[in-house]
């Protein structure tokens, strides 16, 4: 049986989400605290990374890490590696599991899209609602070419498993100040996106295997709503070469979202809004299917900074990562 850990980041005491991850049987939870988390946190089942621990333990990279950022769930991956995973889950403390709540297989016949078709809003094949995820292109929001669509189903491997979530989804500011509708998805079957094929995924529901851990780095020295999203971004044109793909499911968690200021929110995501397909184009172009996974994040980054994307600081604190994998 797959060793699958569940990693969460928490400034508060143990929500109702991270009570109920701590309680599923065939995970392992690992919970890292922040500065802000409180002083006398605890949680029967799990293993709780506190600062303490985090300053005492021997990952370089753990000191150049910022504080008071979830990015600090890298600290937590590490753990689960050395642990032995196989699965890493990704989630928030905000973030319910419904009865039942897990990931499909991650090898087998499931629906997927045909061409290769650049950006598609997965979001429309699950709701009826005008919405879609964070890191979608503005200028792609109105295309309505996915209605009536057919999939057939298909062998895939599945890189990374985006699960969605009911009443308050990840969507970006945009949505929230124009709309902000509770959004319940449609329970339907998972669907897969092709090769050339992307959609944002997050860091709020979302497993990936063994084989894709080092993509699993969160750059940390770009806006905060931005963090993730990068992440995915960069890491599918990657997934490609080796012949994994994304997979989405429907939403098997609710999210009770810790409060926002919707406009802060929107201007640290401006670069969501302006880079994402740049930042596909730059990445696709500059990897190479005969390189390791490390060494095309490491390109691709690198293509980042060049057409200041991101900082030098990035650069140096993704080599210290890459180190873990050497």
């Amino acid at each position: 049986m797959d060793k699958k850990f569940i990693v969460i980041t928490t400034i508060v005491n143990p929500t109702e989400a991270v009570k109920n991850f701590s309680e599923l049987e065939n995970y392992e939870l690992i919970v890292v605290a922040d500065k802000r988390t409180p002083s006398n946190w605890e949680l029967e089942n799990g293993h709780y990374v506190s600062i303490a621990e985090q300053n005492k333990n021997k990952l370089p990279i753990t000191k150049e890490l910022p504080y008071n950022h979830y990015l600090r769930e890298m600290i937590g991956y590490l753990y689960a590696i050395t642990y032995g995973a196989d699965i890493i889950i990704d989630t928030d403390d905000d973030n319910i599991p419904k009865l039942g709540w897990g990931f499909p297989e991650f090898n087998g016949y499931f629906e997927s899209t045909n061409e290769e078709e650049n950006f598609f809003n997965v979001y429309k094949i699950f709701s009826d609602q005008k919405i879609w995820p964070r890191g979608f292109p503005l200028n792609k929001i109105n295309n309505n070419d996915l209605l009536n669509r057919k999939f057939e189903k298909k062998l895939n491997s599945i890189g990374v498993w985006q699960g969605l979530a009911d009443v308050d989804p990840d969507v970006d500011a945009i949505y929230r100040l124009i709309n902000n509708e509770p959004c319940y998805f449609n329970d339907r079957n998972p669907i897969v996106l092709n090769t050339g094929t992307i959609c944002p995924f997050n860091s709020q529901n979302t497993a990936i295997r063994k084989e894709l851990f080092p993509l699993l780095y969160l750059p940390a020295f770009v806006n905060f709503r931005f963090t993730d999203i990068l992440r995915g971004l960069v890491a599918q044109p990657i997934m490609w070469l080796y012949g994994y793909k994304v997979g989405f499911t429907k939403a098997t968690v609710i999210q009770k979202r810790n409060e926002h200021n919707y406009l802060t929110d929107f201007e640290s995501e401006i670069p969501v809004y302006l880079l994402s397909e740049k930042i596909v184009e730059l990445v696709r172009d500059k990897v190479d299917y005969r390189l390791t996974i490390t060494e095309n994040l490491l390109r691709a980054y690198e293509e980042l900074f060049h057409h200041s994307i991101v900082d030098g600081r990035e650069l140096k604190l993704l080599k210290l990562w890459l180190k873990e994998f050497n």
